[in-house]
């Protein structure tokens, strides 16, 4: 099979190919006025599977998934605002403004029953969509990242960590994407875990879509819209909504970006959660352990079958 690629209609043109997936479909879908680049796979009355990708990466992390879906899922992998091959938002990159966009493309293509996958940035913007909508909901499998239930004494003995690669991405960000070969030389090499178990091709084409001004700009604001405006607020405990959608946390505890603490399931404001430690892992859990990405979407797609 080949893959297939909509007209972009609306969306802003491109000269960089998104590298190459057998099978998939492409289509560009404009919701709350972004153009996102959806690349997806399975039946398309399969049951939907939403990978929403992290920071610096794209759709293509999810590659294992789409390339070989598993039977009667429909994985559907957009470009978050402003990365990949989506259009550049005309908001700041703030993470409720961005889970907005991805429920309006949610409606936009008239899915319901999701299974939904966020790492990084993905999971943030995932825990907020099933805490404002989790009747879209059917499980979510949280990748390397924290949850929103946090307290004072856990996030202050880990705030060194943030700093340590926040703080330059938020001033000056879009210098490091576009003009160094920080992010293939340090960011990558550096995240925790096996770094031969990271593809070089595929660490490429994360980082060379930042070369682009404008997209190198939304890296930037990712975290600087964090650290100025939400940082306070998830420091402060401010989450007091409890998750109705069933949770499972798969995290790789050599992650140098996140502490795995982070992610206790004491801390959790959840009806069901569950945290899967991985050993040997660091934070790019979609690159280096594909396969427990997958046996995690199959376990949590069987113990919560859609409703017929």
């Amino acid at each position: 099979m080949t893959e297939t690629l909509a007209k972009p209609g609306r969306a802003r043109r491109d000269t960089t190919e998104p590298p190459a997936i057998p099978g998939v479909r492409r289509s560009f879908v404009t919701a709350r006025s972004v153009d996102f680049h959806v690349t997806e796979s399975g039946p398309e009355d399969g049951r939907p599977v939403l990978a929403l990708h992290g920071w610096p990466e794209h759709h293509y992390t999810y590659r294992d998934l789409l390339a070989d879906p598993q039977e009667g899922l429909r994985i559907i992998a957009p470009d978050l605002p402003g990365y990949g091959w989506s259009g550049i938002p005309a908001h700041r990159w703030s993470k409720e403004d961005v889970a907005a966009d991805v429920l309006a493309l949610i409606e936009a293509m008239g899915l319901r029953d999701i299974v939904l996958i966020g790492h990084d940035w993905g999971g943030v913007i995932g825990y907020k969509l099933i805490l404002s909508a989790p009747e879209h909901f059917d499980a979510f499998l949280a990748l390397n990242i924290a949850h929103p239930w946090q307290r004072l004494r856990t996030t202050v003995p880990k705030l060194w960590r943030f700093a340590s690669y926040q703080v330059p991405m938020a001033t000056i960000g879009a210098f490091l994407q576009r003009r160094t070969k920080f992010l293939e030389r340090v960011l990558f090499p550096l995240s925790g875990g096996d770094a031969k178990a990271l593809d070089p091709v595929a660490v490429h084409s994360f980082c060379e879509r930042f070369t682009v001004p404008e997209r190198a700009k939304v890296g930037q604001d990712t975290y600087r819209t964090f650290l100025r405006h939400e940082a306070g607020k998830l420091a402060r405990g401010a989450e007091q909504r409890r998750a109705t959608v069933p949770i499972k946390a798969l995290f790789g505890i050599e992650d140098f970006a996140i502490h795995h603490a982070l992610a206790d399931p004491r801390t959790a404001k959840a009806g069901e959660y569950s945290l899967e430690l991985v050993a040997g892992c660091g934070h790019f859990i979609t690159e280096q352990r594909p396969d427990l990405v997958r046996a995690s979407l199959a376990e949590l797609a069987r113990r919560y079958p859609a409703p017929r």
